[in-house]
């Protein structure tokens, strides 16, 4: 047992002085400390029951959009769904426009559009959660909603016009041939996310978060959503191949929940990244005791995050005195 601690503390002295390995080090023991798989399970349930309701909006603003023109309503309804590799067919096939009209309609649309608000409230909780934003400086109502719904109508939107944009660049073709092309659509398609990465986490994490502070987590994110659609197909497709009995409807539900999981982790770990970076929370230790000032400096912002008011002011490190009798 003494010989295995003293191999963890020298191992815990070597990534400490070295800041290639104190960084990532830091970055994976604040996503545990922030049980920051908890919240991306949350965001991927969310995610799961809004997709339907807002592709059913999508479908049907479509159908009376885009009436006339029912090859541009295939191509914006194939664009949303690309972001699904493999199951992106499957899911475009499952959904049909609601056949309601006038004011029925409107209401349907917004009592759907409504309904798939929960994964924006997630993905709000999440973010303020892992910059240890305390409840107390957080949106309340009616700013939280408000911000909830900017997330899904210019973040849901914008992610569909990213996808045909970059099929656009990618049509560069008819000029740049072979990897120019490539380059092309691979550079716009990114330069887009990013900006999309930027909007949403300004939309959800509460204005004491520097708008310059949120970049690097806007650029990590959109890199590694860059690098999953070219893997996805891989990912999704050994995920249902696990066994036969899972194609089919049961197929598409593992396949989604899967992905959409994998997605929010790995935007979490961007965040992560983001914060750590932001508040120099490294090298942090493995094996305390002893505890760097780093460790010190994250629990402290841990012990921060869980005040539930901004008054009265209380001390973190003395226990409250006891009334007299």
């Amino acid at each position: 047992m003494k010989t295995l601690t003293r191999l963890l503390r020298a191992a815990d002295a070597f990534q400490q002085r070295r800041p290639w390995l104190a960084f990532p080090v830091a970055a994976g023991k604040k996503f545990g400390d922030d049980q920051a798989g908890n919240l991306a399970a949350l965001i991927a349930y969310y995610a799961f029951a809004s997709i339907f309701p807002l592709l059913l909006v999508l479908v049907t603003v479509l159908d009376i959009a885009v009436r006339n023109n029912p090859t541009l309503r295939q191509h914006v309804l194939d664009s949303a769904v690309a972001q699904y590799p493999v199951i992106g067919a499957q899911l475009s096939g499952s959904v049909h426009a609601l056949h309601a009209t006038g004011f029925a309609l409107v209401i349907g649309l917004i009592g759907t559009f409504l309904g798939a608000r929960g994964v924006a409230g997630a993905v709000q909780n999440a973010l303020n959660s892992v910059w240890e934003v305390p409840p107390a400086s957080r949106p309340g109502f009616p700013w939280a909603l408000l911000r909830s719904l900017g997330l899904i109508a210019f973040v849901g939107t914008g992610e569909i016009a990213t996808v045909i944009l970059s099929g656009l660049a990618g049509g560069a073709g008819h000029v740049l041939t072979g990897i120019g092309a490539h380059i092309v659509a691979v550079a716009v398609s990114l330069a887009l996310n990013i900006g999309l990465f930027w909007l949403a986490f300004r939309l959800g994490t509460a204005r004491q978060v520097a708008t310059r502070d949120l970049r690097l987590g806007a650029a990590l994110a959109a890199i590694a959503w860059q690098a999953l659609q070219v893997l996805g197909g891989y990912v999704i497709g050994h995920t249902l191949a696990r066994d036969s009995s899972l194609y089919g409807v049961f197929g598409i539900v593992l396949g989604l929940l899967a992905w959409l999981y994998l997605q929010a982790q790995i935007t979490l770990y961007a965040v992560e990244i983001n914060v750590v970076q932001v508040h120099g929370l490294w090298p942090r230790s493995m094996s305390p005791p002893p505890l760097t000032p780093q460790d010190r400096h994250a629990y402290d912002l841990y012990a921060r995050v869980a005040l539930r008011r901004a008054e009265p002011e209380t001390d973190l490190h003395q226990p409250p005195e006891r009334s007299q009798a």
